[in-house]
């Protein structure tokens, strides 16, 4: 049988890693329920109109997320008995399984159901790679129990903490990371089937080191879900509320271009104590070019004393912190430099709403995150 990992190991650090707390464990980053709820799927709500004005949040919420279909994260050839045969046929980390045979797979358990009923003869699997549609015919290997096997190690979840960055008034939608939940081995962007964001009490904070990122810790009950995912693309994940209560009394603001963005004085709005958000002091040092479309727009550093005591600066689990500058929405805080926890990478408010409309699934990222 194939090994299925939900929330089983240790984030993974990479350089330039991202300052969210999701992975394919999270154990380190935060305590899990593994209930999550399920929602039919309905029609994403209208990104925010150009110059709309937004509520800026800066919670830490939970997600649970659900993968349309099973993603391949690794092969199994340890057991040196002819080693992996889906490898051998050509699947790679990073595929998403949509179909084995005459089994459409959409979860870990319509797989698990596929692979109960090989026999040993050569069977087509169906992959997705870069948003293209695969046929791979793979010969599957006996266990010394009599099962058939794949060779594959896979996933059909993630569970891990971010941060709100937006809330429209107008539509309901939020947005939230400033970058996609994807895997962190293999970079890709995971399909949703269905996913959650529920509110979270941080409990502890892995203070960041040169060389080491930091991590936000903390617990949540995705039964308590307060807003529903519907996209996951490279610049942001997006969803609709279900309980404005995370929101009431809370003021929008004008919602800044890319050209608005300059270097100087900015502020972020981030949860890294209990349930508590605070806004702490930042320089944006660097705003690039192509801000308005681009994964990475700006460099920040944290001059906050109290964020860097309690923090040591950016870690993960802060990803999706609103920028405010001249009373502007302008951006989100994305990733951290892992030499320098202090500083990092933000992504323009206008490149996260245009990306709002879209869903690249399975596409690769191409910015190094500790997903």
């Amino acid at each position: 049988m194939e090994k299925f990992w939900k929330n089983r190991a240790a984030n993974r650090i990479r350089s330039g890693a991202c300052a969210a707390g999701m992975g394919r464990g999270g154990a380190a980053a935060a305590l899990f329920c593994a209930a999550a709820l399920l929602f039919a799927p309905s029609a994403a709500a209208a990104p925010p109109a150009g110059g709309a004005a937004l509520v800026p949040m800066g919670d830490a919420v939970g997600l649970s997320i659900e993968c349309e279909g099973v993603m391949v994260t690794g092969t199994r050839e340890e057991d040196g008995a002819g080693g992996s045969p889906a490898a051998a046929a050509g699947i790679e980390p990073g595929d998403i399984i949509v179909r084995v045979g005459e089994s459409g797979v959409r979860s870990g358990e319509d797989l698990r159901r596929a692979l109960a009923g090989l026999t040993g003869a050569p069977v087509e699997v169906r992959v997705t790679r870069a948003g293209r549609e695969m046929s791979y015919t793979v010969a599957p290997s006996r266990e010394p129990d009599g099962s058939y096997r794949l060779g594959l190690a896979v996933r059909d979840m993630l569970t891990g903490i971010g941060t709100l960055t937006f809330y429209d008034p107008a539509t309901g939608q939020f947005g939230a990371l400033g970058h996609s939940a994807g895997d962190a081995d293999t970079g890709t962007v995971l399909p949703i089937r269905d996913g959650v964001i529920a509110n979270t009490t941080i409990t502890g904070v892995v203070r960041g080191r040169a060389d080491s990122p930091g991590q936000l810790q903390g617990a949540f009950d995705a039964e308590g879900a307060i807003g529903r995912l519907q996209l996951n693309t490279l610049r942001g994940i997006f969803g609709v509320m279900l309980d404005d209560g995370t929101v009431k009394e809370r003021l929008p603001i004008p919602v800044g271009a890319a050209s608005d963005i300059k270097t100087g004085a900015a502020t972020i709005l981030s949860t890294v104590s209990g349930s508590e958000t605070r806004e702490y002091g930042v320089e944006i040092t660097r705003v690039y070019a192509d801000a308005g479309q681009s994964q990475r727009g700006l460099m920040l550093t944290v001059k906050d004393p109290s964020l860097i005591e309690q923090t040591g600066g950016i870690v993960q689990g802060m990803s999706g912190s609103p920028i405010i500058q001249d009373g502007k929405l302008v951006g989100a805080v994305t990733h951290v430099l892992v030499g320098d926890p202090t500083r990092g990478y933000g992504i323009s408010i206008e490149s996260m709403l245009a990306a709002a409309g879209k869903a690249p699934q399975g596409e690769r990222t191409t910015l190094q995150e500790a997903a």
